[in-house]
């Protein structure tokens, strides 16, 4: 039996993981580190990652970070759920779509939004920063809305796709974004995606 630990904070991008780990039917040690409260910055994280952000995956003595990365690890440990697709080409597109969700739609676009200071020195700068990033969060919307289906992302059943994109719906209602009217497929999508057992056991850790 191989020991796994989790490290997530509730709200954030690591629900994607989480979801995923529960799906996997895999046992393994939920362990809550607040970014809110900082908890990712304090030496202790640090020492297990040094990039001071989660989602952070323990195998036994090896450290696993990135979402992607995580969720490939976890699909490779229970090939037979499917959890990075099905086909071979379900594969590529999981992949595809984690690179644009990971690289474009949370690090550059809600990056900006929330944390400009990671773009610029000057403070004068961030509303710029944060009113273009806003845009580029609307432009990621009307893709995914053009992309996605009503019940999965990718084939027929649950894959990393689903609860990552389930974090950016939850953030674009955080922020204000009338997402029912504006974006009624990735809403409903989204409503569905919520309702799986795997989510809703990730939001009780």
């Amino acid at each position: 039996m191989h020991n796994i630990k989790f490290w997530f904070s509730r709200g954030s991008c690591s629900l994607a993981t989480h979801t995923l780990l529960h799906e996997a039917g895999l046992p393994f040690t939920p362990i809550e580190t607040s970014v809110l409260k900082q908890e990712t910055l304090s030496p202790a994280f640090s020492r297990i990652n040094p990039k001071q952000r989660v989602p952070v995956l323990a195998y036994d003595d090896a450290i696993i970070t990135e979402t992607p990365a995580i969720a490939l690890a976890i699909s490779q440990w229970v090939p037979e759920k499917g959890l990075l697709g099905v086909s071979e080409l379900d594969k590529v597109r999981a992949l595809e779509w984690m690179c644009w969700l990971s690289g474009e739609v949370h690090g550059q676009a809600f990056g900006g939004l929330f944390r400009p200071q990671r773009f610029t020195d000057e403070p004068d700068q961030y509303e710029s920063l944060q009113t273009k990033a806003k845009q580029r969060v609307a432009h990621a919307f009307k893709t995914i809305e053009s992309k996605i289906g009503k019940s999965f992302a990718i084939g027929k059943s649950l894959t990393i796709v689903d609860p990552y994109l389930l974090v950016f719906f939850n953030w674009g209602q955080g922020i204000g974004f009338d997402m029912k009217a504006e974006y009624p497929v990735y809403t409903e999508f989204s409503h569905l995606i919520a309702e799986h057992p795997s989510v809703i056991k990730a939001l009780k850790d």
